[in-house]
């Protein structure tokens, strides 16, 4: 089990490192596109089925409901802090478990779904990560793997030039913090190949649009401005924007201020969702 002073992969995660309210942020903000994924699976009653990387572990429950009390569900992440936030809002029946997904406390070939949602992103080397929890799946068990933004998000419909340069100080403020590569922090686009080299196969892709408008549901609007305007951009992007395109994203995050973009009628978010699904072989 890794160390809490341990980083397990590219992003700098430990065991000791706590970004619950993000993820759970996050769940809120893309239920209804991750429910319709974990619908489009589809899931059997009586499955035995892993949430891989379950953060704050609302998808425990979506996914019990597939199973029913005929199956098993559970839940691995590597945050100590995550998993307490998981065992609070998961299903009395779900299994809970901080552990690093490189060295699962799990028999192998006992599971018949993998689920595992902004994961993949996070280790050193997503090949050998996937190969470590293909291992855990039964002969023709499935591995549903799933990735937001590969395609660009669009915040600001009406100012592209603004919106890339921010997407570009965010890229390099994450190399410059994680001492990683453009190549490093991009190759999970090939998700496809990461899965056919996993040993994976028939494997399907389908992406989806989660799509927002003006008026926001609340869940939206917590989203976007805590965890995008305030904690993925914010200050920590100044050193990468110029005076003036800094001061124009400030006052476009600012609640405060006439130009708020989420105030905005015309305001149209687009980012996309991509699930992978592949399976292990059947002798």
């Amino acid at each position: 089990m890794t160390r809490p002073s341990e980083s397990s992969g590219v992003l700098g995660d430990t065991a000791a490192r706590n970004y619950s309210r993000k993820l759970s942020q996050f769940n809120a903000f893309a239920e209804p596109e991750l429910r319709q994924s974990i619908a489009s699976l589809p899931l059997q009653r009586g499955m035995r089925v892993l949430d891989a990387g379950c953060g704050a572990g609302d998808a425990l429950d979506w996914l019990r409901a597939g199973v029913g009390d005929e199956g098993m569900v559970m839940g691995i992440d590597l945050s100590a802090a995550h998993t307490v936030v998981a065992r609070a809002v998961a299903p009395a029946e779900a299994l809970v478990i901080q552990a690093d997904l490189l060295s699962p406390p799990l028999a192998g070939e006992t599971l018949d779904l993998i689920w595992s949602v902004n994961t993949v992103n996070h280790f050193n080397d997503p090949v050998a990560g996937l190969k470590v929890l293909a291992r855990l799946l039964r002969p023709g068990g499935r591995m549903a793997v799933g990735q937001s933004s590969l395609l660009p998000d669009m915040y600001f419909a009406w100012d592209a030039r603004l919106e890339r340069l921010v997407n570009d100080a965010v890229r390099q403020y994450y190399r410059v913090r994680y001492q990683v590569s453009e190549r490093d922090m991009t190759g999970v686009r090939s998700l496809v190949g990461l899965m056919q080299r996993s040993g994976l196969r028939d494997i399907t892709v389908r992406t989806v649009m989660i799509e927002r408008t003006w008026p926001l549901r609340p869940a939206d609007e917590s989203y976007l401005l805590e965890t995008i305007f305030q904690n993925t951009w914010g200050e920590r992007l100044r050193p990468y924007l110029s005076s003036e395109d800094f001061d124009a994203l400030a006052r476009l995050c600012d609640p405060e201020h006439p130009e708020f973009a989420l105030r905005r009628p015309d305001f149209h978010f687009l980012q996309s969702f991509t699930l992978a699904v592949g399976a292990v072989e059947t002798p």
